[in-house]
């Protein structure tokens, strides 16, 4: 079996040699061969020189250079596309992720699970600026998608190449890769791991990537459950919207009707108004969605649904030889050479 280890790296200068030495203890002597797929983000410090000499001296090791910053959902993207190896483990480059947990999630994969997602039980960060934030997402992920996961943000996890195959990651749509793998059908189990803290430099994350978490939950709501019928989503808020609107028109209709008050209602008719407007346009919004969703599965032939396997029943081929020749010929029915007279007629 062959692991790709894939570390995304933004101007981290002072751990790579530290983290390249460790990952070097940890492979050497594996029954499993390894390669250290190295992706510089668009570093401005000497991390690019530190990843160059680190590939000239180590044939294993396999560095990827962005021309800037992309992020590190572009970094594992590309190395998820690079990696060759049959199981590939992301991790960072920091130092808190320890790489003796490795052949720890290797083992538990061979369990038969598809995806093995470390958890940070024991995490050595900030309480108010990370680890209490991080526990109110983790929960908010876990019930909105309905994969339960205690720490989506741990970039150390186990993932069998055949589950990322096709996938494709924008944003920050990285931590969630568990719940598309949820979705393709895989077998996703959770695992703690060591969490160290950090020795040098600085977090690249603070409180502002909370509201792209957020957006990003979203985006994966529309994508996992309406991505092939949006009017559901889109034409249920509409009707919704409507009825409201029509609700509030009728009860200031029949206010004015059977009390004759009015002048002070135009409030609540401008509001039935907007409602309603706002319903027809969420539905319109629908259908354009459905026709997009049409031409872009049609145009690519691309299917809405994913095969994981095809069986076709095989029969026996018959035997070849002498007597399966006698065979033919007798059970071969002779033709009559003489035409019928329909056949003649037909001439």
């Amino acid at each position: 079996m062959k692991v790709s280890i894939l570390i995304p790296v933004f101007n981290e200068e002072e751990n790579l040699a530290l983290l390249a030495k460790e990952l070097l203890q940890v492979v050497n002597g594996q029954p499993w061969q390894a390669e250290l797929i190295f992706i510089d983000d668009g570093s401005t410090d000497r991390s690019p020189q530190i990843l160059q000499e680190l590939a000239q001296k180590e044939e294993r090791c396999r560095v990827l250079t962005f021309s800037r910053n992309f992020g590190q959902t572009a970094a594992m993207q590309a190395g998820f596309e690079h990696a060759t190896g049959e199981v590939v483990i992301p991790m960072d480059a920091d130092l808190q992720n320890d790489p003796a947990d490795i052949p720890r999630l290797l083992a538990k994969l061979e369990e038969g699970y598809d995806v093995v997602s470390g958890w940070r039980k024991v995490r050595q960060d900030k309480w108010l600026s990370r680890r209490f934030p991080s526990i109110l997402a983790n929960r908010l992920i876990s019930w909105w998608t309905g994969v339960k996961l205690h720490d989506y943000g741990c970039t150390l996890k186990a993932y069998r190449s055949s589950v990322l195959k096709g996938t494709r990651l924008y944003g920050e749509m990285h931590r969630f890769i568990p719940v598309y793998a949820t979705w393709r059908g895989a077998r996703v189990v959770e695992m703690a791991v060591n969490h160290r803290p950090r020795r040098y430099g600085k977090s690249k994350y603070g409180l502002g990537r909370t509201f792209k978490v957020l957006l990003d939950m979203l985006t994966v709501k529309l994508l996992g459950s309406y991505s092939t019928k949006p009017i559901y989503l889109f034409g249920g808020l509409g009707v919704l919207f409507a009825f409201l609107g029509l609700l509030t028109f009728t009860g200031v209709a029949l206010e004015k009707i059977l009390i004759d008050q009015w002048p002070h209602k135009m409030t609540m008719l401008l509001f039935s108004t907007l409602l309603c407007t706002v319903g027809v346009l969420l539905i319109m919004m629908g259908l354009l969605a459905e026709l997009m969703v049409r031409i872009y599965h049609e145009a690519q032939n691309k299917p809405i649904y994913l095969l994981q396997s095809d069986l076709h029943p095989t029969t026996p081929s018959p035997p070849s030889g002498p007597a399966q020749q006698e065979d033919n010929e007798v059970t071969q029915p002779e033709l009559d050479p003489t035409p019928t007279a329909q056949s003649g007629q037909g001439g």
